[in-house]
């Protein structure tokens, strides 16, 4: 009685294993596409990304340090080489100069956090199939080596070459879903980061000019 149910357990698991095999194809054909246009996307990024260079970046807190009014500071920002979203983030700020210096820290604090918040959506995707895509990639071996090792025992041999092509094709575009995915994720963050380290360093420097006035 107990062999009977056992059996009719591991017949339900095979079959429902057998049946996941289709999914698990889709997955990583979906994946797949996605991680490509990321690359691209993150390739046409870096060409046309023109991140501000140090002596740049340096010259411009002296600028904006030694300025002498809110106008001529936002002039200085605009003829920066600043990207577009960092001048918008300076240029808030300094429009709301009337304000108490703790509110507008505060106010400097949430911009910033809201573009880090963004740019956490922006590699969403990607870190989460840099584990998603080696494990679909192991399923879609699994999976087939099942009735693969059944059709040896039979001496099926064409059976078993097919299940074992899939089994081989999934593993590789798995592992590169993941490999792809860590390397646009991993460079995309670096940019991210320093980017965001300029932004704060200079919203610091103009906090301090405006608490001047």
């Amino acid at each position: 009685m107990i062999l009977g149910g056992t059996e009719t357990l591991t017949s339900l698991i095979h079959i429902l294993s057998e049946c996941l095999l289709t999914p698990v194809v889709i997955l990583l054909v979906i994946s797949i596409i996605i991680v490509i246009l990321a690359f691209g996307g993150m390739i046409n990024e870096y060409i046309s990304r023109k991140p501000i260079k140090s002596k740049d970046l340096e010259d411009l807190i002296r600028k904006i340090s030694f300025s002498k009014n809110v106008d001529q500071m936002k002039e200085e920002i605009n003829h920066s080489d600043l990207l577009d979203y960092q001048k918008e983030i300076l240029i808030r700020i300094a429009d709301n100069y009337d304000i108490g210096p703790k509110a507008r820290k505060a106010l400097a604090s949430e911009l910033i956090s809201a573009h880090e918040t963004m740019f956490i959506k922006k590699t969403n995707k990607t870190d989460i199939l840099i584990r998603v895509g080696p494990i679909l990639g192991l399923l879609g071996t699994l999976i087939p080596l099942g009735p693969g090792l059944a059709a040896l025992g039979t001496g099926d041999i064409a059976t078993l070459a097919e299940s074992l092509t899939i089994a081989f094709d999934t593993t590789v575009t798995g592992l590169t879903i993941g490999a792809l995915s860590f390397l646009i994720s991993k460079y995309k963050k670096q940019w991210y980061e320093t980017e965001l380290i300029d932004i704060e360093t200079l919203a610091e420097a103009e906090l301090e000019t405006i608490n001047k006035w």
